[in-house]
């Protein structure tokens, strides 16, 4: 949940970019911290293997906005996707105020999305939360693929019920500003 400052007149909210292994949560930030001005980022941490793979979570503090006199300031974080950090994964989805799901459309990941979503309901009913009382929105990326499932077929299985929804190709930047936006905009309508 976000974090209200009166004395400061800020509020800090959480935004977990969540996803299966190699789904591209990492490549989101990496291109959103390469493409924002640098008075208006913080730097970006993360601790990775050698593979490039996430091994806890990348954190990347964006400048306040303001909003109505206050500052509003989005930290993003992703989770790594790897089944063996699933209580990490937990944790870092503790306090969010909104969730980008980034789906892989190679046909090989199909089940490592499903899994990894109902994983990511599962968890957010451990805290009391559920999808539909959340910013969420849900990212489809790798749509470049030569042999990608298709919007409407990854929509069908992974989105029923009509979630905000976003195609990408986080490598090339394709769609990466549109998620952010889309979910920090729910953010701040919820706050």
């Amino acid at each position: 949940m976000a974090t209200i400052d009166l004395r400061r007149r800020r509020i800090d909210a959480k935004i977990v970019y969540y996803g299966p292994g190699l789904s591209g949560k990492t490549t989101n930030l990496l291109d959103i911290h390469r493409r924002m001005p640098a008075d208006r980022r913080g730097p970006l941490r993360s601790l990775a293997t050698d593979e490039e793979r996430t091994l806890f979570f990348d954190f990347v503090p964006v400048a306040p906005i303001l909003v109505g006199g206050w500052d509003l300031r989005f930290h993003l974080y992703s989770v790594p996707g790897q089944e063996h950090f699933a209580r990490t994964r937990r944790a870092i989805l503790g306090g969010a105020d909104g969730v980008v799901f980034v789906a892989d459309a190679a046909p090989d990941r199909q089940a490592a999305n499903r899994a990894s979503l109902d994983e990511l309901g599962a968890f957010l009913d451990r805290y009391g939360r559920a999808l539909d009382d959340m910013a969420f929105v849900l990212q489809l990326n790798k749509l470049d693929l030569p042999d990608a499932i298709s919007r409407d077929d990854l929509e069908a299985s992974l989105n029923p019920d009509r979630h905000p929804l976003v195609t990408a190709i986080a490598r090339q930047g394709n769609g990466v500003a549109e998620t952010l936006r889309g979910i920090s905009r729910q953010v701040a309508q919820r706050l």
